[in-house]
């Protein structure tokens, strides 16, 4: 993938991920008494959260676990070893939502949700920052 191509990839990727973090934040309740009571609304958050967890992975088609993507990342720069730790709660909180749908505990939703939804803007700015660095541009 040449690195224009490669750089429009991730930036709609990050596009898209904000887009469904900006979704699940508008519709968030401050309480989670009222989170319980949201019916279908809960559920739009709930796959909402799982796309922009889908989005942030940036795979881009490299044949790989997801462990060895997340250490290539760290090893190259494009963000650092908390980031990681970030990215592998997201992958597993994506799992309890795509596997578990329907026995999700929502407690335990909407503590990571409320507490963790910073982490997306977080990795959003490590990798713009890393796009506009001489690493990434294969000059150092």
């Amino acid at each position: 993938m040449t690195e224009g191509i490669r750089d429009t990839v991730i930036r709609i990727k990050l596009q898209e991920m904000g887009e469904s973090v900006d979704m699940v934040r508008e519709h968030l309740p401050d309480s989670i008494e009222s989170f319980g009571r949201l019916g279908i609304i809960k559920d739009g958050i709930y796959k909402r959260i799982e796309y922009a967890i889908v989005n942030a992975d940036l795979r881009l088609g490299v044949p790989a676990t997801d462990e060895d993507i997340l250490e290539n990342l760290v090893r190259h720069g494009v963000f650092g070893p908390e980031m990681r730790q970030s990215l592998k709660a997201m992958k597993g909180f994506r799992n309890i939502v795509v596997h578990r749908y329907g026995a999700i505990d929502d407690a335990l939703a909407f503590s990571i949700l409320t507490e963790r939804i910073g982490d997306f803007a977080l990795f959003r700015q490590e990798v713009e920052r890393f796009l506009q660095s001489p690493e990434a541009r294969g000059s150092t």
